[in-house]
Order: structure tokens, then C-alpha cells, then sequence
């Protein structure tokens, strides 16, 4: 008889566990995109030894429409969000692959705006590493 209510309060006290250990959160979580070779912006570097090939760079300029303009003393709309950035960054990714890149190293990403125009600017060196 103890050793009915030992396995069941055992049992009792194992159950959330299980429960808890097949849990998965219904926001997946994720630590950004991945790219074919390796992007380092500005502020980080590889660890391993590179040459370097050449800098790549993309940029584009528009002017701003209707919904962009100044409303009521306040710049809204402009800029670019975090998967357009995503998006220009695999746009560089390719450019740098053209040239035989094995990695991106200080990436920057500059936007510029004025009171007609918007603008970006990102670019990077492509770097080749060398064997170890």
C-alpha cells in the first residue's frame, strides 16, 4: 500500500514535468536570418584570418510620397524596418558571392532623409579567408 502511493505521488509530481519538457512556445523564437557566408557588421570581426577582396556596395534614393511628408510637426512613415534591412543585407550577401566572398566584415547601414527624399546606403568589405 505505501509503495501504491509512492509511485502515484511520484507519478503526480513527474507528470508536469513531462508536460513542461514537451512544451513548445507558440511564438517562435529566432535569432535572425541566416546568410550563405558570414556577415560581421561594423562593431564585430572574424576570428579567423581573411584577405580582403574589394568593398561591395548597394544604395538607392526615392522621393517621398503623400503618406510620407510632415504631418502636424512629425516625420512619420520613413525608414526602413528590420526585414527590409534583413532584405538588403542578403542583397550585399549576393553582390559579395559574385566576387568570391567568404564573408561580409564591417557592414554599415546608413539612411538619409530630407524634406523631399529618402535614401540608403549599406556596404561592406568582402573577404575571402585563408586556409588554416
Amino acid at each position: 500500500m505505501a509503495k501504491t502511493r509512492l509511485v502515484r505521488a511520484f507519478s503526480f509530481l513527474l507528470l508536469p514535468c513531462v508536460f513542461a519538457a514537451c512544451f513548445r512556445p507558440a511564438i517562435p523564437i529566432s535569432t535572425g536570418p541566416n546568410y550563405p557566408i558570414d556577415v560581421f557588421m561594423s562593431d564585430q570581426s572574424p576570428d579567423r584570418p581573411y584577405t580582403e577582396i574589394q568593398w561591395v556596395e548597394i544604395s538607392h534614393e526615392d522621393t517621398l510620397d503623400a503618406r510620407q511628408k510632415k504631418e502636424s510637426n512629425r516625420m512619420v512613415y520613413r525608414g526602413n524596418d528590420a526585414q527590409t534591412k534583413d532584405l538588403l543585407t542578403a542583397q550585399l550577401v549576393i553582390k559579395a558571392q559574385k566576387v568570391g566572398a567568404d564573408a561580409l566584415i564591417n557592414v554599415q547601414y546608413r539612411y538619409f532623409t530630407s524634406a523631399t527624399v529618402e535614401g540608403y546606403t549599406m556596404k561592406g568589405l568582402a573577404v575571402r579567408y585563408r586556409g588554416d
